[in-house]
């Protein structure tokens, strides 16, 4: 429904409704996800935000451009508190016109003179628009609406000139034959009784809207037996803003650290979600990238790694420093020079000591008592697009990830065909369709077998090196896979290699990339005596 439309039906309501006041797009996204069924664009706080003065200091058109940015930040209508319309009949019909550009629901404009100055500042000094003129600008700003939902409420101030109610009464009744939309009686007392005076003598001749800034004490239950149609609360979400605002920047000059106010504060986070920052991370992926090719990794590094005990008291393997820079730091710089920026390391043993920065971390809780594919699935959800999976504790040089990137397979592992490189370790013993054929560039060879007793007798072809790239059909193939293991009783002491063989039984060979070494994994001790060494080579492409 249309923003001008909603904003009609809070109006013609058989019951009282309400709506809250906002002075950027972030209040007016917060009003709305508060429940609010409409916002009131204040002037007072529209003012307020920018430090000037509620007297049309600040001009209609910032005011509009304010707008613009609440009316695109919310789907609930807003009505402007348009203050006198900022000049003449003309200032009318343009502000109307700019207004439905940028789908405002309604003005309200009230009968004094311009430049306005607040009402609950000496009001009863301030003098009141003609009546005669006041009606012609209700009528120019009919007249000038395109939409025949666009509302304008006619805000009678004789009560806070000090008039009393027969003036007020004769007012609001020439504004509602002047075309007025709604008519709001203010008043500056503590008290609603003149307010409620008025509402009687009203007798509902068109929706009657009140703003109980200064008699807030008043019981809701109370409007709605007068009949009130809207009932506005004008000021509260800058006025807490700003008490918050000032508790906060004392607190931060005062202990010279921000541990006191942390807790206490809206997180980034929080900033980032009332900002719509998902909604640009998806739309990038449709339209940034091409379509299919937005690479992400997940890195397994849960385990703490076998005779590295006093390298690892007090972080996981990945985090063991080669050359003064970690393993993982290594790994997310080489993702990171390609493009993969979306990176997921499931760890487990201290975990809490993974402080890379450009990643996000997922913990296995169970690590002591599982394998790889436990970890694995803790990152299910974060396989989509094309996406590397990789143990934790590789050294490579780059050139392989550009390789491995370019192959159009659904499922690509990388395997080492590297002479005595496949005696290290018997898990990772890998069978293929064909051996290297190091003169061909892009060979047509498929996996047969991971680890085991090989087959027919044959010496296996070389070593998997940890490392595989699923795209397009063969994630959905991946999770199926995961889904039947998943069943098995002794998942948990499943490794990718399970993995790997269950695709291959059941007709999803992943395609094999060959290289030849420029790569190792760090195991032991004796591992990381010749990890400096690789490193100092490791920048080369």
């Amino acid at each position: 429904m249309k923003k001008t439309r909603q904003f009609r039906d809070l109006l013609s309501s058989s019951q009282t409704e309400f709506i809250m006041e906002a002075h950027n797009g972030l209040a007016a996204r917060i009003v709305e996800e508060a429940g609010f069924k409409g916002i009131w664009g204040s002037g007072l706080a529209l003012s307020a935000q920018h430090a000037v003065r509620d007297n049309n200091e600040l001009s209609w058109t910032q005011v509009v451009d304010t707008l613009e940015f609440m009316s695109d930040a919310t789907s609930i209508p807003i009505l402007l508190d348009g203050d006198t319309g900022y000049g003449d009949f003309n200032n009318m019909r343009r502000l109307v016109h700019k207004l439905e550009q940028r789908d405002i629901a309604g003005v309200c404009i009230e009968d004094k003179l311009f430049p306005k100055t607040n009402s609950f500042i000496q009001g009863e000094k301030q003098e009141l628009e003609d009546v005669a003129t006041f009606c012609g600008k209700i009528q120019a700003g009919k007249d000038a609406q395109s939409d025949d939902d666009f509302s304008i409420v006619a805000r009678v101030e004789a009560l806070i000139a000090g008039w009393g109610l027969e003036e007020a009464l004769r007012r609001a009744e020439a504004y509602r034959v002047a075309g007025a939309d709604a008519i709001l009686i203010h008043s500056k007392k503590s008290s609603a009784d003149e307010v409620l005076a008025f509402a009687r003598e009203w007798d509902d001749r068109c929706p009657l809207v009140i703003v109980p800034t200064k008699y807030y004490a008043t019981p809701t239950e109370v409007f709605r037996r007068h009949r009130i149609s809207l009932v506005i609360w004008a000021n509260h979400l800058v006025r807490s803003s700003i008490r918050a605002m000032q508790a906060t920047a004392r607190a931060i000059h005062d202990t010279e650290s921000l541990l006191e106010v942390e807790g206490r504060v809206a997180t980034v986070s929080e900033i980032f979600r009332l900002q719509g920052a998902d909604e640009l991370i998806e739309a990038e992926k449709r339209y940034a990238r091409p379509a299919g090719r937005e690479t992400s990794a997940v890195v397994l590094a849960a385990s703490r790694g076998r005779d590295l005990d006093e390298l690892t008291t007090d972080r996981p393997k990945a985090m063991i420093p080669v050359a003064g820079t970690s393993v993982l730091r290594r790994m997310v710089d080489r993702f990171k020079r390609v493009g993969i920026n979306e990176i997921t390391v499931v760890g487990g043993y201290r975990a809490d000591a993974i402080d890379v920065a450009g990643l996000d971390v997922v913990v296995n809780e169970g690590w002591e008592a599982s394998d790889e594919l436990a970890s694995l699935d803790r990152a299910l959800d974060r396989i989509g697009g094309d996406t590397l999976i990789v143990y934790g504790d590789l050294l490579f040089r780059g050139y392989i990830l550009d390789i491995l990137l370019e192959r159009e397979g659904d499922l690509v592992a990388v395997v080492d065909s590297s002479e005595g490189v496949a005696s290290d370790n018997a898990t990772d013993l890998a069978w293929c369709s064909a051996p290297d054929n190091r003169s061909v560039y892009r060979q047509e060879v498929v996996l047969q077998q991971l680890g085991g007793h090989g087959i027919d007798g044959r010496p296996p072809d070389g070593c998997w090196v940890g490392m595989m790239r699923v795209r397009g059909e063969g994630r959905a193939q991946l999770r199926d896979a995961m889904e039947r293991l998943r069943e098995r009783p002794d998942f948990d002491r499943l490794g990718i290699p399970d993995l790997i063989n269950h695709l291959i039984e059941h007709g999803h060979a992943p395609e094999v990339q060959y290289i030849s070494g420029h790569w190792m994994d760090i195991n032991d001790v004796h591992d990381l005596s010749r990890a400096g060494d690789f490193a100092h080579h490791e920048m080369a492409p």
